[in-house]
């Protein structure tokens, strides 16, 4: 099972997520503040995930994360009593691989987590870290897409979209399944968000954006990567 970092200035939370992933078989270090999180993560060994909350004393919240960014592509979920877009918004771009706000139910913490830990796997079906292309080269261990010999930068969720993609080579992944998998599992009808990133990575990885051969659209099922 996976070791898990809590951070969280509510001792109460954290109390009850350590039982609550303890009894699932997870190990459980806990953080209270941004300071002792970005200790955590350098510590070995590393978290497989964090569960961050945004409202901490001292350094916070969005502040850990784009530290994190730094340096770590350890999984983070934020969970925050945040309930404005934006701030969901921010903490996405930021990094963050999901967002959970509070209340929460601890059967969908836990089913989140296992989404983030499996999308953090560095292999594909074939057991390939690094997935190539006649145009570019994904490497799923790095985190990091290069083209021309240049390293393409992406944002957190450009590279959420692709990286899923890249994952199942040749194979049709429905728009209800890559939502779910990038934007979280209270997504499954926001084609207009697939169309929005998927137009950038066109513009950014395609030879010809208008005429895309990697990145396919299959009308009204989904989308699929092309090598």
């Amino acid at each position: 099972m996976s070791r898990v970092l809590v951070v969280d200035d509510d001792p109460h939370l954290r109390r009850t997520l350590r039982i609550n992933l303890s009894a699932h078989g997870h190990t459980v270090v806990l953080a209270a503040d941004g300071a002792a999180a970005l200790r955590a993560v350098a510590e070995h060994p590393p978290p497989d995930v964090v569960i961050l909350d945004l409202g901490l004393p001292g350094v916070p919240g969005l502040e850990v994360l784009e530290g994190l960014r730094g340096w770590s592509a350890v999984p983070v979920i934020v969970l925050s009593a945040r309930t404005d877009s934006a701030d969901k918004v921010a903490a996405l771009d930021a990094g963050a691989d999901d967002y959970v706000t509070k209340p929460f139910g601890v059967p969908e913490l836990l089913a989140r987590l296992r989404a983030a830990v499996r999308r953090a796997a560095v292999v594909t079906p074939d057991g390939a870290p690094v997935v190539e292309t006649a145009s570019f080269t994904v490497d799923l261990v790095a985190k990091k897409v290069v083209r021309d010999g240049a390293e393409v930068h992406l944002s957190p969720t450009e590279w959420g979209v692709l990286e899923h993609l890249a994952r199942h080579p040749g194979m049709l992944v429905t728009q209800q399944q890559l939502l779910h998998e990038v934007w979280g599992p209270a997504y499954g009808t926001e084609g207009n968000y697939l169309r929005v990133y998927l137009a950038h990575l066109r513009r950014k990885l395609e030879p010809d954006p208008s005429r895309p051969r990697h990145l396919v659209t299959e009308a009204g099922r989904g989308y699929r990567f092309e090598p």
